[in-house]
């Protein structure tokens, strides 16, 4: 067996799974969930998952990771048995399905760094504006020319392709969000916004906790990169004197910070241009905060800098999500990584192509990896690792640590019963909802397009 990759520095690695964590998720998504979940009611919510359940879980992901030095399908083989050596194609599939449509959506971005070089955002026409830019011919070859952005980076390998580029990309996306967050900073409606995205009314996570909670708990698997087998793969190149618990700890702020970053940017430019923050949904920062950019002063060359965050953001992303895929393929099937990272890249664009060409594909696949398959495959893998294996995960998050003490059996436990108990709980809510999309909008565009 040729010898594994590794990372080079632990920079290297930290900057690599922050960069998967802060992508779409962050930038694209996070904003439109605040808005459309009651503002700061989602953050605050958003905020204690993360804690609670995202961090516990990043470490669940490491430890297997580390241990096996594997990809999510191999792993799961190598140290589980019966139904569980199963668990690791969810993961697989999860981030096969997820980056199809990732694609498309950071095509649209592409092509928003032009239209404000252009000065053609407009406010009237952003929702036709949006329609043009999102579904057809133009939308595919976006897709396209992302995918190949992405086959070319991950192609090169873990140090001279992933680990070099995000040591330029990540602290890029920090410096341009603080800067463009200094300058909403300065904006008439800031205060205003600021009251909204930070101030929470209780009464609304009371009223509607049914629906800020399944939004919250994929949101917080979507950015920090869980339940799509990044964190395993990413992991399974690190070596054993890395404490997981700190590095985990680190990848949890960055990213948590970032996205909410993105919403000190969002929001005032939001409320300045009297645009409201919950109508848009996915399409807030295309059509909503587009429409705001057109109202302000040199609007095209900051929406520019914006969006080319946000496709910088989302490249970050898609690597590491490649990755896992092109893994399995050089570990299970001894392909070599050119022709697997090649042949999958291919293979994702050909699946995502109906999401180009038309919106309702992006909620159908969004929905089906993000809100079902991530928050399933986190949930099973606790399972396994909290009851299954659990001298074998104390051990791995005891390495690199100089006295873990009981905190390790602590983190055990709250794997055992918390996690698990609310993971459940999150997947019912989640299968409930995407099954309402699928005999309700699904089926209405099936019966009109078919």
């Amino acid at each position: 067996m040729a010898q594994r990759e590794s990372w080079a520095t632990r920079t290297g690695f930290i900057l690599a799974a922050v960069g998967s964590a802060v992508g779409l998720g962050n930038i694209w998504r996070f904003p439109y969930q605040v808005g459309e979940q009651g503002g700061a009611a989602f953050l605050v919510i958003y905020l204690l998952l993360i804690v609670g359940i995202g961090f516990p879980v990043i470490l669940v992901e490491f430890v297997v990771g580390r241990h096996t030095e594997r990809n999510p399908v191999g792993a799961l083989k190598q140290i589980g048995s019966g139904v569980w050596t199963k668990i690791g194609w969810i993961f697989v599939t999860a981030g096969f399905v997820i980056l199809s449509y990732y694609s498309v959506v950071a095509g649209w971005t592409l092509r928003y760094v032009f239209l404000g070089l252009q000065g053609e955002y407009t406010v009237d026409g952003a929702p036709d504006q949006f329609v043009q830019v999102a579904s057809g011919l133009d939308a595919v070859f976006l897709h396209a020319i992302f995918m190949a952005a992405v086959i070319a980076i991950v192609a090169l390998g873990i140090e001279r392709g992933i680990e070099l580029s995000v040591k330029i990309m990540v602290p890029a996306i920090i410096v341009i969000s603080l800067g463009l967050a200094v300058y909403a900073f300065t904006l008439e409606g800031a205060g205003e916004a600021y009251a909204y995205y930070l101030s929470p009314e209780f009464s609304t996570i009371a009223n509607n906790w049914t629906q800020i909670l399944p939004a919250a708990i994929a949101q917080a698997f979507f950015t920090l990169s869980l339940g799509m087998g990044v964190m395993i793969t990413y992991a399974s190149y690190l070596g054993e004197d890395r404490n997981l618990a700190e590095d985990a700890g680190i990848i949890a702020v960055l990213d948590t910070g970032i996205a909410f970053i993105a919403g000190l940017i969002a929001f005032p430019i939001l409320f300045t241009a009297g645009i409201p923050a919950g109508e848009s949904g996915p399409a807030l920062i295309f059509i909503s905060l587009a429409a705001a950019f057109a109202e302000l002063p040199l609007g095209g060359i900051l929406g520019a800098i914006f969006f080319a965050t946000v496709a910088i953001a989302a490249l970050s992303s898609a690597i590491s999500i490649m990755e896992v895929v092109v893994s399995y393929l050089i570990d299970e099937r001894g392909v070599g990584r050119v022709p697997a990272t090649v042949a999958l890249g291919v293979a994702i664009f050909l699946v995502g192509t109906p999401a180009a060409l038309d919106l309702i594909f992006v909620d159908l696949y969004d929905g089906f990896a993000n809100s079902i398959l991530l928050v399933l495959g986190g949930l099973l893998l606790s399972i396994f690792v909290g009851w299954i294996v659990p001298d074998l995960a104390l051990d791995e998050v005891s390495k690199g640590v100089k006295n873990i003490g009981s905190l390790g059996l602590a983190w055990l436990w709250f794997i055992r019963i918390p996690v698990v108990v609310a993971l459940i709980l999150m997947v019912a809510l989640n299968a409930w909802d995407y099954f309402g999309f699928l005999t309700g909008d699904f089926a209405d565009w099936l019966n009109t397009n078919l």
